[in-house]
């Protein structure tokens, strides 16, 4: 913006400052002068003013104290206190209680003045700019937690619907070409239904500030494997679960189940075709404030040359048509923002162990 669009107020209680000011100044900035600290927190209440300058040293109210009264009224423009070096006291009680932005000793000289307003005046518009984008970003906050309710409630219920009817329908055809489109409509209702779940859990684990409480590792593993049983056909797996909690352990809940999701589906998405035990093992262990989740698997493995970039965003590590590429990216941001660490290790063809070591959060 032009610097003749930037709005000063100078307070003094001596006339000819003021008129001085305004004599020198006016060509450059928009100026309002009071003749002392009550008028200029009238101007200050009326106007809209992006630097106030005022001298240390009035009757009846300093500069200071001044500032003090401002800050109730109006705290968004930017103050310079004007002052000499034997006012050391009065300089620590502005930064202390007046919060100024610097100092100008007096006498002042005029090219001194000018960059100082406006410096000043860049900070007051930065932080105006910043205040606008805040509000901007809590209503698209807002709207995002709109948008997430609508994901998993007006999407899923007729998808819900969809499925049901046909489980119904397939109850009732005998016809086995029928029966095939069938499947075929479960088949896409059930990966529609999982992106779903995907992009909720990607919601919870990048955007929803922490909410911690007490996690009861056992009863956590529990729920969530009752969840992938009606999931996932799991009669082929070997499924090996150990908890190890002795101790309290704090932590965001639905952050901890994103982890446990997206390491659990991956082993089961990634496991081999062929013949053999498919074997998953999920061990936790809290121990001295911390939770150690290994979870180990005998799945296709990931080849060396990829092992770099799994945790990225919408990355495969395999050519096999599953998956969103959003889980491990999912599991690396649920832990980093619970201040953890994540390991992978992976052979080719053997298998993959995943390693989350979680602080707890109650300090």
């Amino acid at each position: 913006m032009n610097s003749s669009d930037i709005r000063v107020l100078y307070i003094d209680d001596e006339d000819n400052n003021l008129k001085s000011f305004r004599a020198t100044l006016r060509k450059d900035f928009k100026i309002f002068t009071a003749i002392d600290a009550f008028e200029g927190l009238k101007i200050v209440q009326e106007e809209e003013i992006h630097v106030v300058i005022a001298d240390q040293r009035m009757p009846g109210m300093t500069g200071t104290e001044f500032f003090e009264k401002m800050i109730e009224i109006n705290p968004d423009p930017v103050r310079i206190l004007l002052t000499g070096y034997s006012d050391i006291a009065s300089v620590i009680d502005a930064i202390n209680k007046g919060e100024v932005y610097r100092f100008i000793d007096k006498p002042w000289n005029i090219e001194q003045i000018k960059n100082s307003i406006k410096n000043a005046a860049d900070i007051f518009f930065m932080r105006r700019e910043l205040k606008e984008k805040n509000i901007k970003l809590e209503k698209l906050h807002t709207e995002m937690n709109q948008f997430v309710y609508s994901l998993s409630h007006e999407l899923r219920g007729p998808l819900m619907s969809i499925s049901g009817v046909s489980k119904l329908a397939k109850m009732e055809i005998q016809d086995p070409h029928v029966l095939e489109f069938f499947d075929m409509i479960d088949t896409a209702t059930t990966k529609l239904d999982d992106f779903i779940y995907k992009m909720l859990d990607f919601y919870r684990s990048t955007k929803i500030d922490h909410k911690i409480t007490q996690i009861d590792f056992k009863e956590v593993v529990n729920q969530q494997m009752e969840a992938y049983r009606a999931k996932f056909d799991l009669s082929h797996f070997h499924v090996e679960l150990q908890v190890n909690q002795e101790e309290p352990f704090f932590s965001d809940d639905s952050k901890i189940r994103v982890i446990l999701n997206n390491l659990f589906s991956n082993s089961v998405q990634f496991m081999k075709n062929e013949h053999g035990e498919k074997r998953i093992a999920l061990t936790i262990d809290v121990r001295d404030g911390e939770a150690i989740v290994m979870l180990e698997d005998n799945g296709i493995g990931i080849e060396d040359r990829h092992h770099p970039e799994v945790f990225n965003l919408f990355t495969r590590a395999t050519q096999q048509n599953v998956g969103t590429g959003l889980g491990l990216y999912m599991v690396k941001e649920a832990v980093e923002q619970l201040g953890g660490k994540v390991e992978l290790e992976s052979i080719l063809n053997e298998g993959t162990t995943v390693r989350v070591v979680l602080p707890s959060l109650n300090s």
